[in-house]
């Protein structure tokens, strides 16, 4: 299974009205991680995964795709090791 972590990544662009949260909700689901898709008021979309490394990697490759909703246009991530305190998967 491998190191368990942290992902956090902003996403930059049109990704807000346009059904992003719910798709990343169900990469998310797919890929067994738990977290969350929050709208920020600034127009960004922040995204919060928990899980196994290559899931985490797998989740930011596919924001980074371009087959996402909506137009993203940068994606800026950060990691840090696992909190245990996520459950589900959130769209918020």
């Amino acid at each position: 299974m491998g190191e368990t972590v942290r992902l956090s990544a902003w996403v930059h662009g049109m990704v807000q009205g346009v059904g992003f949260r719910w798709w990343t909700r169900s990469r998310a689901l797919e890929l067994g991680l738990v977290g969350h898709a929050t709208n920020a008021r600034d127009g960004r979309v922040h995204v919060v995964a928990e899980g196994p490394r290559p899931a985490c990697e797998r989740l930011l490759a596919h924001l980074r795709s371009g087959d996402t909703p909506g137009q993203v246009r940068l994606v800026v991530e950060s990691w840090e090791p696992a909190r245990g305190d996520l459950t589900g998967f959130e769209e918020r």
